[in-house]
């Protein structure tokens, strides 16, 4: 947002350090409302925050001078029409609010993998992914009641986009669930920065994801970084944005080296497209499909 003289937006920053769960105005993701995107909710006015859930997990509240706002984050497996939200009042009322959630299409992509374990994994490998996924769950989602600094992401690692969010999945022509995140196309070893600040949750080496680390940002929002070559940070570290936490590599299960970058909002995976401070550099089609 531009505001026309510099006071104003000093006036608004301090009005923003005073008030709970304030962010600064302008600093929203886009609203979009569909299956893998964020619904942005006016509230209705209240003296105090108000508490928010979506399919019984909190939801971030953010306060301005007009009131607060929800931003709820649609899984992709979000049904389009009707939903709704649940608001706990300061005075310990209860009511529901309703938003519509729109319908939309996302395309296939079909990936071929030498690696017949990655597609088909055998008894033991099961037996890990098992253990490995609820480590994952738990990671994404995390609750932190710290309002995020921003919510104005910047790209971790700068580079076109080999596999957009979203893609429907087919391995060796199989069908698998839909690509959860953004893959940035960058050479083994470039570094990976912190898009914001944040506390790292988790860092692992996993079956399908590779080496990965996840970064709590505040009230709901998580991103995870997977098939890094390196991690250079550890669990419940500290980490400024744009501070390196590791680098590109070609773990777990690719094609080859690249960074798949994943957003989450009330343990909802949604598109790190909507939160991003400019369009990556160089979009490109899926010549490149990774994980």
């Amino acid at each position: 947002m531009k505001w026309p003289q510099p006071v104003s937006a000093l006036f608004f920053l301090i009005v923003a350090s005073l008030l709970p769960g304030m962010a600064p105005a302008g600093w929203l993701p886009d609203n979009r409302p569909v299956p893998g995107g964020v619904a942005i909710i006016e509230l209705p006015a209240s003296e105090t925050p108000p508490r928010v859930r979506y399919n019984g997990k909190p939801v971030m509240v953010l306060g301005s001078e007009r009131g607060y706002t929800a931003l709820v984050g649609l899984p992709l497996a979000t049904r389009p029409g009707t939903q709704q939200v649940q608001i706990t009042w300061g005075n310990g009322k209860q009511t529901s609010l309703e938003f519509q959630v729109q319908d939309k299409t996302y395309t296939s992509q079909h990936i071929t993998l030498k690696n017949k374990r990655m597609v088909n994994p055998e008894k033991r490998d099961m037996e890990r992914i098992g253990r490995e996924q609820q480590r994952i769950k738990q990671a994404l989602a995390t609750w932190d009641e710290h309002t995020p600094d921003t919510l104005h992401l910047a790209l971790p690692v700068e580079g076109p986009v080999s596999s957009p969010f979203g893609l429907r999945r087919f391995f060796n022509e199989q069908p698998r669930k839909p690509h959860s995140g953004l893959d940035l196309a960058a050479a083994e070893g470039t570094p990976i920065r912190a898009p914001a600040s944040g506390r790292i949750v988790d860092t692992g080496e996993f079956y399908f994801n590779g080496n990965t680390v996840f970064i709590d940002h505040g009230q709901g929002l998580v991103t995870m970084y997977c098939h890094m070559s390196r991690i250079d940070v550890q669990p419940g570290q500290t980490v400024q944005r744009g501070e390196v936490i590791g680098a590109v590599g070609k773990t777990g299960r690719v094609t080859g080296p690249h960074l798949h970058w994943g957003v989450s909002l009330n343990d909802a995976r949604v598109d790190p497209m909507l939160f991003l401070d400019q369009a990556p550099l160089a979009d490109r089609p899926d010549t490149d499909p990774h994980h």
